[in-house]
């Protein structure tokens, strides 16, 4: 190892391995508890009726995501960098703490870009008829149910793949300031009637309904996107933390030849034999 090695803050090899053994933890972790129904959104239609604990046990499991996920990251980051030409010192912690930012932030990104991935190759399967209109795809995540009793009509009904993504649009407004406008009811009134063979009083009634029900879904759905927000926000400023932490101390069993494993051998060490005793 060359002195320029000895004195260079990051190095990269180390950096990139514990971002990518973070970034895998996460991934695995957050898989779970999207298997087992533990988060604060979801596409279910019946997501909404979840309850505060649920919310708030999901953004404990964030954090314990982050403090998994993270300290392994940091630690690795640390114990794999090349030992220091030197003593010890301050300044050794401080650059072992900086390289666990740096994986941090690399596992982040990582994440982010997984999430994204997720994201565009879920949204056309979620787009009613194959439509991409992403206003569209938003209203059947959070009102589909709605949607479905407005046109709901015990007779055929015809292909309403526009006129429901059209409604969808128009009923994202009640959860604005100034809310649905007549002209927007009475519209909706038209097409519900012509949908759902309804006279237009029954269908203005059906429509006052559904904009109800709406208002009140789009606003715990406002209130689940800042909860989760604030849950990954105070995750991951926690998983800065820790990926310091980590990476120091990866960096101090570095330094000192230390090995955190378990003896898994269950071997116990022999016992002296006292003198002129027969071998067992």
């Amino acid at each position: 190892m060359t002195a320029a090695d000895a004195i260079r803050p990051v190095q990269w090899p180390a950096t990139i391995a514990g971002a990518v053994v973070a970034a895998g933890v996460s991934f695995a972790l957050n898989a779970f508890a999207a298997g087992i129904g533990l988060a604060v959104a979801s596409t279910a239609p019946t997501w909404r009726d979840s309850s505060s604990w649920l919310w708030l046990v999901s953004g404990l499991y964030l954090l314990f995501v982050a403090l998994c996920a993270f300290g392994i990251g940091g630690y690795i980051a640390g114990r794999l960098c090349a030992p220091e030409a030197i003593a010890r010192t301050p300044e050794s912690e401080f650059r072992d703490g900086l390289r666990g930012l740096v994986m941090w932030g690399l596992a982040t990104i990582l994440a982010a870009l997984m999430a994204l991935g997720l994201a565009a190759s879920a949204a056309p399967a979620l787009s009613p008829s194959g439509n991409s209109n992403s206003t569209s795809v938003a209203g059947e995540n959070i009102i589909a149910s709605e949607l479905d009793e407005l046109f709901r009509s015990n007779r055929p009904i015809p292909d309403i793949s526009y006129r429901r993504a059209e409604a969808a649009r128009i009923l994202l407004k009640a959860g604005s300031r100034t809310g649905i406008g007549s002209a927007d009811r009475d519209y909706l009134g038209v097409i519900t009637a012509n949908a759902a063979g309804l006279d237009l009083d029954r269908a203005q009634d059906r429509v006052a309904r559904v904009i109800g029900e709406s208002r009140t879904e789009l606003h715990r759905a406002r209130v689940a996107a800042v909860l989760q927000a604030f849950f990954i926000g105070a995750a991951l400023f926690a998983g800065a933390a820790i990926a310091w932490l980590g990476a120091v101390e990866g960096g101090h069993d570095r330094e000192n030849n230390i090995y955190p494993l378990w003896d898994w051998s269950f071997r116990r060490p022999a016992r002296p034999r006292p003198p002129g005793a027969a071998p067992v």
